[in-house]
């Protein structure tokens, strides 16, 4: 093997190792944003169902303000 096919042979073995890692990290990445993903969906439904609760509260609650007696200061 002559000097510049050495060189080659190392700089191939070289990126063969930077690929394998890069797509280790993609898969890393993949998963973490499947997760994130999944993560806030289920955070969305929950907003979403607090805001239903808050919103039957109000409509049990919402009596007209003009109903209550004066305060006691009048």
């Amino acid at each position: 093997m002559s000097h510049a096919d050495d060189i080659l042979a190392r700089r191939l073995d070289d990126m063969e190792v930077r690929l394998t890692f890069i797509d280790e990290a993609v898969q890393a990445l993949t998963t973490a944003d499947a997760d994130q993903s999944q993560r806030i969906a289920a955070l969305e439904r929950t907003l979403r169902d607090l805001r239903g609760e808050m919103a039957s509260l109000r409509t049990a609650q919402a009596d007209d303000p003009h109903d209550e007696p004066p305060p006691p200061h009048y």
